[in-house]
């Protein structure tokens, strides 16, 4: 840490980083307090009887940084308010919002539950809009700041886990709207999908599952599953350093887009657009889609999920 603390990209800087405990986010966490910036570290977990945020924190001081701990929940509105408080009253401000706490689950989506729904929905989405609502008045106030949203790769549709896929697009979405309303409070909102090892898959038993991902190859997960994970690669490590840089003024011009980062990779994804359009005088219906529609619109799509060659895959085992 002693090399990019004579960086001091972030000096004066006041960050929260959320579910910061473990993981992608206690790396987060530990950069940006490498760069001179004062961090709370916010996480619900306790491991051996300790909060998981105050060992970060130790370690943190431990290097020479600054930090306090925050153990709320920013699944409720209280806690996302707590949290944004507990950045005020330690350090006096607010400067970098980086929503990172998460869960995940491997679920078939007809054994789904609404709890298994409305949990994801409320650590990830409600989680990452709660902390948004609370810390924007403040950055809006000083006509600066910075907000990171984690989105995911299964945004773009994963096999099993259909409540954590949406829930993640959904942050893509909240992220381009906060952007766009926030942009012009010079607050910029951006969001990251990264691939890394982390606690967040331990003890997920995917081997119900195997079948289906291997028939569905590079599909199964966004469209780039057929890349291997090399957990010595893939190190949360290596997806901080686009979080803490898209903070710093290097990336002022930034605002409403998202990025992939996964070990030695770093990328960043198109904003959606229409891939075709056409046009009627009067409007579409059935017989016309049926003549131009199904000619010029859909003629070369396949259903690539289908898996015909797979039967053994096609009997359900659901209820």
């Amino acid at each position: 840490m002693a090399e990019d603390n004579r960086q001091n990209r972030l000096v004066g800087k006041v960050a929260i980083v959320t579910g910061s405990g473990a993981g992608i986010g206690r790396a987060e966490a530990r950069l940006f307090a490498a760069q001179g910036a004062r961090v709370v570290v916010n996480d619900i977990a306790v491991k051996n009887g300790e909060p998981v945020a105050n060992t970060v924190v130790d370690e943190i001081r431990a290097a020479g940084g600054e930090a306090v701990a925050n153990l709320d929940n920013v699944a409720e509105f209280q806690g996302a308010e707590r949290l944004v408080n507990t950045a005020l009253q330690a350090f006096g401000g607010l400067d970098i919002l980086v929503n990172n706490a998460g869960i995940t689950n491997f679920l078939p989506v007809y054994e789904l539950t609404e709890h298994d729904w409305d949990r994801m929905m409320a650590v990830h989405l409600k989680g990452t809009f709660g902390t948004i609502r609370f810390a924007s008045p403040i950055l809006c106030k000083q006509r600066s700041g910075v907000i990171i949203n984690t989105g995911s790769e299964s945004g773009l549709g994963r096999v099993f886990g259909a409540n954590y896929s949406a829930a993640k697009e959904g942050i893509i979405g909240l992220t381009r709207a906060v952007a766009k309303e926030l942009g012009r409070f010079n607050v910029r909102c951006n969001a990251v999908r990264p691939r890394a090892t982390t606690t967040i898959l331990e003890g997920v038993n995917l081997s119900r599952f195997l079948p289906v991902l291997k028939a569905l190859g590079r599909y199964w997960f966004g469209h780039r599953a057929h890349i291997p994970i090399s957990p010595e690669v893939v190190t949360p490590e290596k997806v901080a350093p686009l979080v803490i840089w898209l903070c710093t003024d290097a990336a002022a011009n930034v605002n409403g887009r998202d990025f992939y980062v996964g070990g030695n990779e770093v990328g960043l994804y198109p904003e959606l657009e229409l891939e075709r359009l056409l046009y009627r005088e009067g409007g579409w219906d059935l017989d016309a889609l049926d003549r131009s529609g199904r000619e010029d619109l859909i003629a070369d799509l396949t259903n690539r999920y289908l898996l015909e060659d797979y039967p053994e895959l096609q009997t359900f085992d659901g209820a």
